[in-house]
């Protein structure tokens, strides 16, 4: 099996845009609350510093987005967001795909990568980060509204790249 993490290109753009949409509608991960256009997405995706197209065997199975967590003075500090194909999860390709966008963002001269908004019902996630060398720098309690309108906390990673 083989896995490859590429630029995404514009016949790459349904799917990954399906993997997008999915992990907003599920409500319990990405901030966004609403589905993209193929438009909207093309245009988002476009924008980061890097959009990451991640194929198992070349079948489309993740995405993820790398760009600066903020502008001008700590703009040095990377942030980056990741979903994976229902049906393909828990398979590791998270993992390789955090690990890939800590060599990009390297590459690109970010000196960390901080993570904003990990929702504290996110078991899998803050498990992996915390076994990467993440630290967990701080909580935002309630920062995270659910799908069913109830409120949970955020935690807060980071991990230096230099």
């Amino acid at each position: 099996m083989k896995l490859t993490m590429d630029p995404f290109c514009e016949e790459d753009l349904p799917k990954i845009t399906r993997i997008w949409n999915d992990v907003v509608e599920q409500g319990d991960s990405f901030p966004g609350d609403r589905m993209l256009s193929l438009d909207e997405a093309r245009e988002m995706f476009a924008a980061q510093t890097e959009t990451v197209c991640v194929k198992l065997d070349g079948e489309v199975v993740g995405v993820y987005i790398l760009h600066p967590n903020h502008i001008g003075r700590c703009s040095h500090v990377a942030n980056a967001s990741y979903g994976v194909k229902k049906g393909c999860r828990g398979n590791g390709i998270g993992r390789a795909m955090v690990l890939d966008s800590l060599h990009r963002a390297k590459v690109h001269g970010f000196r960390g990568l901080q993570f904003n908004a990990v929702v504290c019902l996110n078991a899998a996630a803050i498990h992996l980060y915390e076994q990467l060398g993440f630290t967990r720098v701080g909580v935002i309690p309630g920062g995270y509204r659910l799908a069913d309108d109830t409120y949970v906390d955020l935690l807060i990673f980071y991990h230096p790249t230099v």
